[in-house]
């Protein structure tokens, strides 16, 4: 039983098809990320394995990690970096491979630091489908100049084919530090009028939106709900937007 918890909002039990907290994982040691997800487990649902990292750390640990996750009822999953250095060094069977034998159960599909025909982005979505995995595909680029090119409504459309295509969430791209990209200008505040546009015309509910700032995930609370999903929270941040989605900040307090 938690404590004070009669002074709660309640919040649903997982699996959640709304409310999702996706988690960047950049790294950490097997007995931090344990002893994290033994006290905050309960409010993440996904957990990135951030980028490329985890070609530097021994399978044998990242296996570990991505088992004692599952454990905790969390889908771990590969950054989307490392489909793309799979993609362009024409190793995507050998990159499946190994992904189910660490264990896996999702992939992130992006293409952000390399060009991708679209088209070809979609036949891996669904290609990765057809190999087992629960895809989460990102839309937009990390150069902020190279995403300034892409129009809402070339967003919007990527978005419903990659859907179609069988990704379960997309990712609204905005890195690690939410600043002048997609969504965000150089400050960090969010662009709302292109945030209502996409919300017009794409499903809400299917997007994951990368908010890795505590002003941010107010934003999207307060503005979408507490069952908005958010991504690339930092791990030391779970339980700071855990009490924000419950109403326990002055940020939300007595606004949710």
């Amino acid at each position: 039983m938690k404590s004070f918890e009669f002074l709660s909002k309640k919040r649903d039990e997982k699996p959640r098809s709304k409310g999702i907290t996706m988690v960047l994982d950049k790294g950490l040691g097997l007995e931090t990320a344990e002893s994290l997800m033994n006290i905050s487990g309960e409010y993440v649902d996904y957990l990135k394995f951030g980028w490329g990292t985890s070609i530097v750390h021994e399978q044998e640990i990242i296996k570990a990690k991505v088992e004692m996750y599952k454990a905790h009822d969390i889908t771990p999953y590969t950054g989307g970096t490392l489909f793309e250095l799979a993609y362009m060094n024409e190793k995507l069977e050998e990159f499946f491979q190994e992904a189910h034998e660490l264990g896996f159960p999702a992939i992130e599909i992006s293409d952000g630091s390399i060009n991708i025909p679209h088209d070809k982005k979609v036949e891996c979505i669904r290609l990765a489908r057809e190999n087992g995995f629960e895809v989460l595909s990102e839309v937009g680029k990390k150069d902020p100049n190279l995403d300034k090119e892409l129009t809402l409504d070339e967003r919007i459309q990527y978005m419903q084919e990659e859907l179609d295509a069988g990704s379960s969430l997309i990712i609204v791209e905005a890195r690690e530090g939410g600043k002048n990209i997609g969504i965000f200008d150089k400050s960090g505040n969010a662009k709302e009028d292109e945030i209502d546009y996409i919300l017009d015309n794409f499903d809400g509910s299917k997007l994951l939106w990368e908010a890795p700032n505590k002003d941010q995930q107010v934003f999207f609370i307060l503005k979408l709900g507490n069952t908005v999903n958010l991504g690339n929270v930092s791990s030391d941040d779970i339980t700071s937007l855990e009490t924000l989605r419950r109403g326990l900040r002055g940020d939300t307090v007595g606004k949710i």
